[in-house]
């Protein structure tokens, strides 16, 4: 499964802008890829996986904004469209089934 995380937060004050930077790199850090302009996804072998990396992300949230965890299957994904201006484009391919950390 992928786990979308997709956010708005303020940038409009130096504070406000680091806590936006903060966030975006637990994302990163946490293995999310950016697939847009404030929305990241990471591949999830299991639910039990997903679930605990949105605890990461919960125990992490900045003070305001807005934030929303979704939860796709790897089949659902699959049939994600991408379109860059006219031309399709590949998505994503989940990484193998095993993967170390």
């Amino acid at each position: 499964m992928w786990l979308f995380a997709m956010f708005d937060l303020p940038v409009t004050t130096p504070k406000a802008r680091k806590r936006y930077t903060e966030f975006r790199r637990l994302l990163i850090e946490q293995g999310f890829s950016m697939l847009q302009y404030s929305v990241y996804a990471r591949y999830c072998a299991s639910e039990e996986m997903a679930t605990a990396y949105r605890g990461r992300i919960r125990a992490s949230l900045p003070p305001e904004g807005y934030i929303r965890l979704l939860a796709v299957t790897d089949r659902q994904f699959g049939k994600m469209e991408s379109f860059v201006g006219e031309m399709s484009r590949s998505l994503e391919e989940p990484p193998p089934q095993l993967v170390l950390f």
